[in-house]
């Protein structure tokens, strides 16, 4: 049995009071106002993971779960509020920092399908209408490209949340009209573009023409004009109004996509700042209180 514990850390838990923790060590990257305050606002005391604290000198340094603790403090309005931490009393301030480092290193992503697949699981309403809404067309999410699904589980899921129910209801018709099932034609790209076009153009955009006449372009030449104009969803739609407007004698005016285009570009550099700051979802962490 001797033998077994070099595999167990060899630390203690204690709650110890917020106030009562240090999280300011050089190698910590800095704090995450925009995270705190997202955490805070989903708060789930369940999804909370004990912080990782070094006790060197009687003082009670955090070297993960410094989120952790400001999420917390603001969410019970006190830095007297305790939290469970894993103390280690053995290591130097070099072991702390490696250990930060390299604490992600061999931890495999959970990736998106098998997050919304523990959603469904858990009986969540947003990814059970999402499923019951794809399902209804007669197709069904999958983790590789099938005929019939969709893999693109992510971003059904952020056309969901930014433009709602019907936006993506619309989007999945109009794929489905216009290439009748082609796996491809259900990628990231091919849907976000598709709504940048409806959400500059609305109704101005018929769907009957959109389907007769991008239908007659396929899937593969869509996305090689795409990738030529502009990398991403944006590329998707130029290619896409490039085929709508071809040989019409009422197209739908650039500069509207473009102004819209400017706009969202600094939204979604604004989006990705802020997600640079959340951590990957792991296996056993499904949450966002971490580090």
């Amino acid at each position: 049995m001797d033998e077994l514990l070099k595999y167990v850390p060899n630390v203690h838990f204690e709650q110890i009071p917020i106030k009562n923790l240090v999280s300011n060590q050089e190698y910590q990257r800095n704090l995450s106002i925009n995270h705190v305050q997202r955490a805070a606002d989903n708060f789930d005391p369940y999804q909370v993971n004990p912080v990782k604290v070094s006790r060197r000198n009687g003082i009670n340094y955090v070297f993960n779960g410094q989120h952790t603790i400001e999420i917390i403090a603001l969410v019970s309005g006190s830095r007297d509020t305790p939290v469970w931490c894993m103390i280690y009393d053995d290591l130097e301030y070099s072991h702390e920092a490696d250990i930060f480092a390299n604490q992600m290193k061999y931890v495999k992503p959970l990736l998106p399908y098998e997050i919304f697949m523990a959603n469904i699981e858990a009986g969540n309403d947003k990814q059970l209408i999402i499923k019951d809404l794809v399902e209804s067309y007669g197709l069904f999410l999958t983790q590789s490209s099938r005929p019939g699904g969709i893999c693109a589980v992510y971003s059904l899921e952020k056309i969901y949340d930014k433009y709602g129910f019907h936006t993506l209801d619309r989007v999945l018709r109009l794929c489905i009209g216009t290439w009748e099932g082609t796996p491809q034609s259900f990628s990231g790209n091919m849907l976000n573009g598709l709504v940048i076009l409806l959400e500059t153009y609305g109704d101005s955009l018929k769907d009957d023409v959109f389907k007769e006449k991008v239908g007659r372009i396929s899937v593969k030449e869509i996305s090689r004009t795409a990738k030529e104009r502009k990398a991403g969803s944006l590329g998707f739609a130029e290619a896409l109004l490039l085929a709508y407007n071809k040989k019409s004698h009422n197209p739908l005016k650039w500069e509207t996509l473009y102004a819209l285009k400017t706009k969202s570009v600094a939204s979604e550099e604004q989006e990705e700042e802020f997600d640079s700051n959340i951590n990957p979802v792991t296996d056993g962490q499904l949450d966002i209180f971490n580090t």
